[in-house]
């Protein structure tokens, strides 16, 4: 390499070493005043693909730290998942409960649908309840309470009630606005592109 290259080189290292020494002692400032853990109400919302599959990577993570995690989804049910038949395989560590019956536009039975929705929700309240559990899933709840199949003051008073150190994620599209302002952590997903729109179908591994 030419002198004034290796010149070069060597300047834009010692700007980027530099750079580096001062972000990480910004950091190293803003983390030393991150001193509390709490259990955390989390909420994955938004049109696009991921808010599940978010959810249960974290319990992956969670079974990583040796941690109880109870899982309920409120509307998925009615089909075989992967998810399952993985988490079915650590059972000291993850109940994993599919308690949906369907889309609702499947049932098309309002009651039957409310009916379903209390059962798995009385389901959730067990789980918040029980010190064993430190991590609780209510998946799709969302989709539920835009129904109003359950009502959102019960569940804004339970989640507010829960124990200290216990971490409640909630997924589905359309988060309720007084869930999100409740929430410590609220990520919504964005959908840029989705094979659906070309006529790809739901594929084992992407979305079950």
């Amino acid at each position: 390499m030419p002198a004034d290259r290796e010149e070069e080189a060597a300047s834009a290292d010692a700007r980027h070493a530099e750079k580096m020494r001062k972000i990480q002692a910004a950091r190293s400032t803003m983390m030393a005043t991150k001193t509390r853990e709490q259990g955390l109400l989390i909420v994955h919302t938004g049109t696009g693909k991921g808010k599940t599959s978010a959810a249960l990577g974290m319990v992956v993570r969670a079974i990583g730290h040796g941690m109880k995690v109870g899982v309920v989804q409120f509307v998925k049910g009615a089909m075989a998942t992967g998810e399952k038949t993985v988490f079915d395989a650590f059972p000291e560590n993850v109940e994993f409960k599919p308690m949906g019956e369907g889309f609702t536009w499947d049932t098309q039975d309002r009651t039957r649908d409310i009916a379903s929705a209390r059962t798995a929700w009385d389901e959730v309240c067990r789980m918040i309840a029980d010190p064993a559990y430190q991590m609780v899933v209510a998946d799709e709840l969302n989709i539920v309470l835009r129904y109003d199949y359950l009502p959102l003051d019960e569940v804004l008073k339970a989640f507010a009630a829960k124990p200290e150190m216990k971490h409640v994620i909630v997924t589905g599209r359309n988060a309720p606005d007084a869930l999100i302002e409740a929430a410590d952590l609220v990520t919504e997903m964005t959908m840029i592109k989705h094979p659906f729109r070309s006529g790809v179908k739901a594929q084992a591994g992407i979305e079950f």
